[in-house]
């Protein structure tokens, strides 16, 4: 015959109520309530079949039975406990492998990455460029960067900067000879498309030229390859804020207009939702979101004329 255990929850309160001698005490260290706590209990001792608590002058006594019992438990709960830090502990070190697009990595990670290893010199962060999100994590990746819309299954999303795109250029475009003062002078310049025409078409809707030809210019499959198109002085390209920030800081990209197109997708940090708590994975999630709320403040004066969003 199968010996059945009582069920870890009813030992756990047991455990708890039998250490401070106190159902409320219980209830507060396990987040429960006491009548929580009481069911508990009561539900272990019609398990066991024996009376495990007494109330005598309004405190709460264990029973010969009881005090045995919890001396036999309390210290399978002590070796729980330290087992689960003891892994928790080794999950924090060793190799950590980040999936995100070629164009993430280049512009916003890649920079950065030696200030997570510095704090964190015990995790090997190895990255994993692909061109294209799943929606699901392969076994050998540890987090990802997806962009999207944050509703992936199973997966634990975090948002990182809000999305908008932005015309920039080089410097060199505003001595060039060619007028770049509105928006309506884009006519005279190249224009620089990251993966389609769709995005300088909405733009355009938005500052009402409609019928604003937009099927010239090179496209190009990863925005980093448009950055440099437009660093090097090839045309005006509409780009993602998130990227585009380092060079329009250093100066080798501007704004040439303060009209943006808000997105209705973002960049998102992913995780198994199981494990968006444990070790390396909280590391590198806590440094990503630290970094994230750096850069929202630096930026927070920063303004833009906000143009109709995109899908």
């Amino acid at each position: 015959m199968a010996r059945r255990l009582p069920p870890l929850n009813a030992l756990k309160a047991f455990e708890t109520a039998a250490r401070h001698l106190s159902f409320t005490k219980a209830a507060e260290e396990m987040y429960v309530t006491q009548a929580a706590i009481s069911h508990q209990i009561k539900a272990l001792e019609e398990h066991l079949g024996i009376k495990l608590f007494m109330r005598k002058n309004r405190s709460l006594l264990l029973t010969e039975e009881g005090q045995s019992y919890f001396l036999d438990i309390k210290d399978i709960f002590i070796q729980l406990y330290e087992s689960t830090e003891k892994l928790l502990a080794r999950g924090a070190k060793g190799s950590l492998t980040v999936s995100l697009q070629p164009s993430f990595a280049i512009q916003w990670l890649v920079p950065r990455l030696n200030q997570f290893s510095e704090q964190h010199p015990d995790i090997d962060v190895r990255i994993k460029a692909v061109d294209l999100d799943e929606g699901s994590l392969t076994d050998d990746v540890d987090i990802a960067i997806y962009y999207g819309r944050g509703n992936w299954r199973n997966l634990h999303a975090d948002k990182l900067h809000p999305e908008y795109l932005l015309p920039v250029c080089s410097p060199l475009l505003l001595t060039s000879g060619k007028k770049l003062s509105e928006p309506s002078d884009l006519k005279h310049h190249n224009l620089l498309h990251d993966g389609s025409r769709r995005a300088w078409k909405a733009w355009f809707t938005s500052q009402g030229l409609k019928q604003f030809n937009v099927n010239q210019g090179p496209i190009f499959s990863h925005s980093s390859m448009v950055l440099q198109a437009a660093i090097h002085g090839q045309g005006v390209a509409l780009a993602h804020n998130v990227l585009t920030r380092p060079d329009i800081n250093s100066g080798r990209l501007i704004v040439p207009f303060n009209h943006v197109l808000i997105s209705k997708d973002a960049y998102y940090l992913v995780c198994r939702e199981s494990q968006s708590e444990l070790g390396k994975i909280a590391a590198f999630r806590q440094w990503m979101m630290d970094m994230v709320e750096i850069e929202k403040n630096a930026f927070a004066e920063q303004q833009f004329t906000n143009a109709v969003a995109i899908d």
